[in-house]
């Protein structure tokens, strides 16, 4: 399904305790597929309560550079209104800063 130029990275963040996704996973998490040579991200999920999140966090990422972190998370801001915006947000900045110990190497 993905080409062997892919890596899949996992970004965590905590979230507050009352926020369901605490309640069910204890941690907030986004799995990117990311072209390893351009870091386009090509594909996306997260630990979600809702599916619709799910979709929704999805499209905020499928076609962005994992290194414009940035614009990413200005889109997130703008766009994303959930309880765990800041965790997403935090958990992008975590998947970036993984990515780019994995690409120096």
């Amino acid at each position: 399904m993905y080409s062997k130029n892919t890596i899949y990275i996992i970004g965590d963040a905590k979230t507050s305790s009352n926020n369901p996704i605490t309640q069910k996973f204890n941690a907030f998490f986004i799995g990117l597929v990311i072209d390893r040579k351009s870091g386009l991200i090509m594909d996306a999920d997260c630990s979600a309560t809702i599916s619709l999140t799910e979709k929704f966090v999805k499209s905020l990422f499928i076609g962005q550079s994992i290194n414009d972190t940035e614009n990413v998370t200005t889109e997130i801001e703008t766009r994303y209104f959930g309880s765990s915006q800041k965790a997403l947000v935090v958990a992008f900045k975590n998947a970036s800063i993984k990515y780019q110990q994995i690409v120096e190497v």
